[in-house]
C-alpha cells in the first residue's frame, strides 16, 4: 500500500516525537519556541477577549475544532482544556487584495493567545496553531511558540481549470479547505475555454445546453462555492475567455466566430469528411483539430455586445473586483484567414493581428470597467492600450515581469508555477516573483526552438538583458498564483495533482525571500500534506483507489511500481496523451511529481552512502520489493496502458539488484562497474528528454510516461562501492 504521509515524514527524518519546534509551511515572518509543549488531552476553549464573534468566525472556530479533533482524537473524559484567547479587530477590506492578514500567536502553559487586526488574520493564525499540534510518547501537545507572522504577497493563489475536465463541487471545497490552511488566498476559476463552458447562463442558454456538455455549475451552486471560499478567507476570480479559447462558446453561438463553419458542428464535420477523400470519417476530422484555436470575430460588434452580456451575468455571480477575460494564445490565421476580417484590418491600419487584439483588448476593459470590474488577463493583454490598473498574468516567461510593471501594470506571477508541466516541487520553490531570469526558455534553447516554432518562440526566450525590479516595480507584483490546467487530469487526480506541491508554493508566496533550504522544505512537506489528508484531503486514498481499479485482484505491483517513479515532464505527458483520455487510467495518472517513498530511500541511500551503517536493514528491505515486482508486475499488467510500464517495471527491478549488489562487499569488478554506469546513463537519459519544453518535444520518451524516482539513491549505491 501506499505509505502514509505521516510514516514518511518520518523516514526523511521529518518530526519526531520528541521534537521541540514543530514543522511549519509557510514559515512564519518571526517565529520562536521555547523546547516545551503544553498538553491537549482536554482540548481547547476558546474565549472571545473583543467582544461577541462574528458569524464567520463563529464557522471558523467550528472548522478549527473538527480539525483539531481530528488531528489529536476527541479530547479525554475529564481533561482540562487550554484556552484560546482570541483578539480580532475589524476589517472593512475583507476579501480584497487590502485586507489584514497580520497575526501574532504565544502558545504557553497558561493558553494560547490569538491577536489579529481582522478575520483574515484570525483564519491564518488558526492554520499556524493547527501546525504546532505534535504527538509525543506523553501524548499529544500543543508546541510553546511565539509568532509574528504576515505574508509576504497579498494574491496568493491556484488556477484551476474545470472545462478540460471538469471537476464536482466536493471536489473544488476540499482543494479551498487545503487552501485555507495553507493561507492561499485566491481560486483563479477556469470556467471556459475550447473543451466546455462550465456555468449555467440564464441570458444565453445554449452555453451550458451545447459548450457544457452536461458538465457545468448551476449559478445556486457557484453561489454556494463562492460562498464557501469566503467564510476561508478565499476570493474567487473567475475567467471566461475572449477571444481565442472560444470552442464550447462559438459551438453554442456559431455566429460569433472568425471561421465558418465553426469546428465540430455538423457543417464543419461535413465539410471536413468531405475535404478528407470525400468522406472521410469523424475521428480524422477531429484528428486534425486544435480545441483551443477557435477565436471569436472581434469585427462584429454583436460580439462585444455577447461579451458585454455575459460578463454582466457572471460577474454577478462572482463579487470580487477583479475579472480575468483571458487573452491568451489568439491564433493569427483565424482573423487573417478571414477575408471580411483581413478587409477590416486594412481598413482600419491594423499591421497584424496582435494590433488588432490590442484594439479589441481595449474595448474589453472598458465593458468591464463600466461593471465595476477591474480586468485581468494573460500577458498578452499588456500589449493592449489599457489603463494601468489592469492586472497582468505574466506566463510566458519570467520576462514579462519586468515589462508589464515598467508599463506601471500589476503583476500576477503564474510562469514557473504550472503544476501540469509535473515538476517536483523544489523546481517551484527556487521561482520567486520578483526574479526576472526565473522561467523561460534560454537564449540558446529559443533559438533552436524558433527554428521549427517561428517568431512565436520568443515570447518564451528569457531576455538576458533584463534587469532586475527596482523597488517602483516590486510594489507592482501582487504575488503568484500556480495554474493547474487539466488536459490530463481528471476529478480523482485533482487533490494529488495540487498537493503537496502547492504547500510548497504557498510558502514562496507568503514566507520571507530567505526561506530557500530545498532540504528543509522537502523534509517539513510531508508532514503537511499528513495534516491536509487528515483534514478532508482525498489524495493518497484517491490514488489508492485508482490502482485498486486499474489492478483489482492485486493492488501491491502498481503501488510499488508508482511508489518509485515519477511522471515526466514539461508537457511530455500531453506529448503522449495525444489530447486523449487513455493516460488517465495509467500509471503515470498515479505517480507523482514528488515521490515521498523515492525520497525516503534516496535519502537512506546518501546517508548509508556517507557511511551511515544504521540504515542498512531498512534500506535492503526496500531493495528488495523493488526488485521482486517486476514478475508479480507481469501477471496484473492486464490493459494496454498498464503494459507499457512493464519495461520500466523491468529497469525498477534491475536497479535495486544492482543496488543489493553495491552493498555487498568484494565483488565490483570492471564488468560490474560498466553494467551499473550503462543503467544509471540509461535512466539518465529519460529525465534529460524531458528535462526542457524543447528536449521534450523532440526526444523519446517511455510510453509509459514514468521516470525511475530512487535513481539519485541507486547512483549514491554504486559510488559509495568503489
Amino acid at each position: 500500500m501506499f505509505l502514509s504521509c505521516a510514516a514518511m515524514a518520518l523516514m526523511l527524518g521529518g518530526a519526531s516525537p520528541a521534537r521541540a519546534a514543530p514543522d511549519l509551511m509557510p514559515m512564519p515572518q518571526s517565529a520562536t519556541f521555547d523546547g516545551g509543549g503544553v498538553p491537549l488531552a482536554g482540548g481547547m476553549q476558546v474565549v472571545w477577549d473583543s467582544g461577541k464573534p462574528t458569524p464567520l468566525l463563529k464557522r471558523a472556530l467550528a472548522r478549527f475544532q473538527t480539525r483539531l479533533n481530528q488531528l489529536t482524537g476527541p479530547s479525554a473524559a475529564g481533561g482540562a482544556p487550554l484556552a484560546l484567547h482570541i483578539r480580532v479587530g475589524r476589517d472593512p477590506e475583507y476579501l480584497t487584495v487590502h485586507e489584514h492578514e497580520h497575526y501574532t500567536l504565544n502558545a504557553g502553559a497558561d493558553g494560547v493567545t490569538l491577536t489579529a487586526n481582522g478575520p483574515a488574520g484570525v483564519l491564518r493564525g488558526l492554520a499556524t496553531l493547527l501546525q504546532l499540534v505534535q504527538h509525543t510518547p506523553q501524548g499529544v501537545t500543543l508546541a510553546d511558540a511565539h509568532i509574528d507572522d504576515a505574508p509576504r504577497f497579498v494574491w496568493r493563489g491556484l488556477m484551476l481549470d474545470v472545462s478540460r475536465h471538469f471537476v464536482s463541487v466536493e471536489t473544488v471545497k476540499r482543494q479551498l479547505d487545503a487552501m485555507e490552511l495553507t493561507k492561499l488566498n485566491v481560486l483563479h476559476w477556469h470556467l471556459s475555454d475550447g473543451t466546455g463552458f462550465r456555468v449555467e447562463s440564464h441570458r444565453y442558454p445554449k452555453l451550458q445546453e451545447i459548450g457544457g456538455h452536461h458538465q457545468y455549475y448551476t449559478q445556486a451552486q457557484i453561489r454556494e462555492i463562492v460562498a464557501y471560499a469566503a467564510d476561508r478567507g478565499i476570493r474567487i476570480v473567475p475567467e471566461f475567455d475572449i477571444p481565442g479559447h472560444a470552442l464550447s462558446v462559438l459551438q453554442a453561438y456559431p455566429e460569433l466566430a472568425a471561421q465558418q463553419p465553426v469546428p465540430l458542428t455538423k457543417e464543419w464535420l461535413k465539410t471536413c469528411q468531405t475535404a478528407f477523400s470525400g468522406g472521410g470519417s469523424t475521428t480524422s476530422c477531429s484528428q486534425h483539430l486544435n480545441l483551443n484555436n477557435p477565436a471569436f470575430d472581434p469585427t462584429r460588434p454583436d460580439v462585444l455586445r455577447f461579451a458585454a452580456g455575459l460578463y454582466a451575468e457572471m460577474g454577478a455571480l462572482f463579487p470580487d473586483r477583479y475579472f480575468h477575460s483571458g487573452g491568451d494564445e489568439v491564433v493569427s490565421k483565424q482573423w487573417t484567414t478571414n477575408p471580411k476580417i483581413a478587409a477590416y484590418m486594412k481598413a482600419h491600419g491594423y499591421a497584424d493581428a496582435p494590433a488588432l487584439q490590442a484594439a479589441f483588448t481595449a474595448e474589453v476593459e472598458k465593458v468591464l470597467a463600466h461593471q465595476g470590474k477591474i480586468m485581468m488577463g494573460w500577458d498578452e493583454v499588456s500589449e493592449a492600450p489599457i489603463p494601468k490598473d489592469v492586472v497582468v498574468e505574466a506566463w510566458r516567461g519570467s520576462k514579462w515581469i519586468g515589462s508589464a510593471t515598467r508599463a506601471g501594470h500589476p503583476v500576477v506571477v503564474s510562469s514557473g508555477y504550472y503544476l501540469d508541466l509535473l515538476r517536483p516541487a523544489a523546481e517551484h520553490y527556487a521561482v520567486d516573483p520578483f526574479d526576472v531570469q526565473a522561467d523561460g526558455l534560454s537564449p540558446e534553447e529559443g533559438a533552436k526552438a524558433r527554428v521549427k516554432a517561428g517568431p512565436m518562440i520568443d515570447a518564451f526566450t528569457l531576455d538576458p538583458n533584463e534587469p532586475p525590479l527596482d523597488d517602483a516595480q516590486k510594489k507592482l507584483v501582487l504575488g503568484g498564483e500556480a495554474p493547474l490546467w487539466s488536459e490530463i487530469v481528471s476529478d480523482e487526480m485533482t487533490d494529488a495533482r495540487l498537493w503537496p506541491r502547492s504547500i510548497a508554493i504557498a510558502e514562496r508566496y507568503w514566507s520571507p525571500e530567505s526561506v530557500r533550504d530545498v532540504a528543509d522544505m522537502e523534509r517539513r512537506l510531508p508532514t503537511i500534506q499528513a495534516e491536509l489528508e487528515a483534514t478532508g484531503l482525498e489524495a493518497s486514498r484517491n490514488r489508492a483507489r485508482m490502482v485498486a481499479r486499474m489492478t483489482p485482484d492485486n493492488i501491491e505491483p502498481l503501488t510499488v511500481l508508482t511508489d518509485a517513479t515519477v511522471p515526466v515532464q514539461n508537457y511530455a505527458m500531453n506529448r503522449l496523451a495525444n489530447n486523449g483520455d487513455e493516460m488517465l487510467d495509467a500509471p503515470g495518472a498515479i505517480a507523482q511529481p514528488d515521490s515521498f517513498s523515492a525520497m525516503a530511500f534516496n535519502r537512506l541511500a546518501s546517508r548509508y552512502a556517507a557511511g551511515d551503517l544504521s540504515v542498512a536493514a531498512p534500506l535492503r528491505a526496500m531493495l528488495n520489493v523493488y526488485a521482486a515486482n517486476a514478475s508479480a508486475y507481469q501477471v496484473v499488467a492486464t490493459t494496454p496502458q498498464l503494459q507499457a510500464a512493464i519495461p520500466v517495471s523491468q529497469q525498477l527491478s534491475a536497479l535495486a539488484l544492482t543496488g543489493l549488489e553495491a552493498m555487498e562487499k568484494g565483488h565490483h569488478n570492471k564488468a560490474w562497474r560498466v553494467k551499473a554506469a550503462q543503467q544509471i546513463a540509461q535512466q539518465q537519459a529519460v529525465f534529460a528528454a524531458c528535462a526542457t519544453h524543447v528536449a521534450s518535444l523532440k526526444s523519446t520518451l517511455p510510453p509509459s510516461g514514468l521516470m525511475i524516482a530512487i535513481l539519485p539513491g541507486i547512483e549514491a549505491l554504486v559510488n559509495a562501492s568503489k
